[in-house]
């Protein structure tokens, strides 16, 4: 099976087990609503809803939420409207609590996490790892944080606070702390008997950390070396050194693209002394590699965080406030540029019916590269080498888009309004605003990272800006000059 197909079967998967939890809270509130509108006293009919929705439907609602896997949940519970998303909720087994909040997305999780009290977040909380902690840690009130400090041991504390004060986008907020190191003196033999104390060994554990005395990081020595070695070989003798290690304060892009390029499954994380700290693997690699996508497909449309897709209408339209002011301002530029060429327009309305053929098809184009520019970025594959050649490797494709479809344009208008003027303008306007759409969409992610600013981060806005006023601009003033 492909991926593209096994990615096809997880969706209907899950969707098939949302479409059965709608079933059967369509059917509880159903019967609620028969029930109340029955004409019984307020207490008979509180009687009669507790006695058969819970006989009848609650508890094969339960059953079936006790019978899903958290990720599943939290796509449901994402799904659902908010008040039918807390019904939910409150069904679900409080010993997965913790598990089914590090799954869900932030908004999401702010609104379940509003539900509970203090004794049920601490009860959340207490069932998680450390760095599962950390992961909750910011959408915690500060007195639950406190509980949970007090509640975990010297070292847990210590790897609690080392995972929180690294930022969301470094290794250290990636890493894991559930995993098996091992001396570089013992034996196989001894290593063997180590791993049978464990009831199971820790997810996606493909190999060993070796460290020293010291907890000096050594190298790796993968399960299989275990298996196919004599019990009394030293592991000393069969680690592998040359393995990449990665350091807390390294960018977590930079280890997904390793864990990319090397299929790796796991991998040490080591400190300036060299000390073995934790490790990272590849499930929170992709599930920071599908959060950034999420993010950057929000960005370029100018929006500034996730939203719950269920949100309060004033929570969401505020999250979409930013770029639309921005955009309501280029637009009354490029509506300015036009007035400023009224005149021109007057004499020559075919003018305005051509207006968004120059804007439409730079606007496209240089959208085509942005994306294109932002993976190359992601990918660390753009230098301050290759930038330039990059531009002009754009500005090439500009021009010969522009020589096509604009000479296709250009015919177009011959054709429909007899005028061979009009038609070199508009294949001259095409060619020009696609070369600057072509410089736009290289320079603006550029130049947007060398501020230290995302890239992703509202470049379709500004881009859709510069190629429909300078396109406006470019055409009318061509106009003017060789038509007027």
């Amino acid at each position: 099976m492909t991926d593209t197909s096994q990615d096809r079967h997880y969706t209907e998967n899950v969707q098939n087990k949302l479409k059965q939890v709608e079933s059967l809270l369509n059917k509880l509130a159903l019967l609620e609503k028969i029930i109340h509108r029955q004409d019984l006293p307020r207490e008979d009919r509180h009687s009669l809803v507790d006695t058969l929705a819970h006989r009848q439907h609650l508890a094969a609602l339960r059953l079936k939420l006790d019978s899903l896997h958290p990720a599943d949940i939290a796509y449901i519970l994402e799904a659902l409207p908010i008040e039918r998303r807390l019904q939910v909720w409150d069904l679900v087994k409080t010993e997965r609590d913790g598990k089914i909040l590090v799954e869900v997305s932030e908004p999401v999780r702010e609104s379940l996490i509003t539900s509970m009290n203090r004794e049920e977040l601490d009860a959340a909380a207490g069932r998680l790892d450390t760095d599962e902690i950390a992961d909750l840690a910011p959408d915690l009130p500060h007195d639950v944080m406190h509980d949970v400090f007090k509640s975990l041991s010297i070292e847990e504390r210590e790897q609690l606070h080392a995972a929180i004060s690294y930022s969301g986008d470094s290794v250290g907020a990636l890493m894991d702390f559930n995993m098996i190191h091992i001396r570089d003196d013992a034996t196989l033999e001894l290593v063997s008997r180590y791993l049978r104390r464990f009831d199971e060994l820790p997810d996606h554990t493909d190999q060993l950390f070796v460290v020293d005395r010291d907890d000096c990081f050594k190298g790796v020595l993968p399960l299989n070396r275990i298996v196919v070695n004599e019990p009394e070989v030293a592991v000393g003798k069969l680690i592998i050194t040359d393995t990449l290690q990665l350091h807390p304060d390294e960018k977590a892009e930079q280890a997904a693209l390793a864990f990319e390029r090397y299929g790796l499954v796991s991998a040490p994380v080591v400190d300036e002394d060299g000390k073995l700290v934790g490790r990272v693997t590849v499930d929170v690699v992709l599930d920071f590699i599908r959060t950034g996508t999420e993010n950057d497909l929000l960005n370029q449309a100018g929006l500034r965080e996730k939203e719950d897709i269920f949100a309060p209408v004033w929570e969401s339209a505020k999250n979409r406030w930013t770029w639309l002011a921005l955009n309501l301002c280029t637009v009354f530029f490029a509506s300015r540029v036009i007035g400023s060429f009224e005149g021109t327009i007057v004499k020559f309305v075919a003018l305005a019916t051509l207006l968004p053929i120059v804007a439409g098809i730079a606007r496209n184009s240089a959208n085509q590269t942005t994306a294109i520019i932002l993976r190359s970025l992601s990918m660390g594959q753009i230098t301050r080498d290759n930038a330039r050649r990059l531009l002009l490797k754009e500005l090439a494709i500009g021009v010969l888009n522009g020589l096509v479809w604009g000479g296709v344009s250009g015919l177009f208008a011959y054709f429909l309004y007899h005028s061979v003027s009009l038609g070199i303008v508009m294949t001259s306007a095409m060619l020009l605003n696609l070369m600057v759409g072509a410089t736009a969409s290289v320079a603006i992610p550029l130049i947007m990272q060398k501020l230290g600013r995302n890239p992703a981060i509202g470049s379709s806005v500004l881009i859709t800006a510069i190629t429909d006023s300078g396109g406006f601009f470019i055409f009318l003033g061509l106009a003017t000059i060789f038509l007027t």
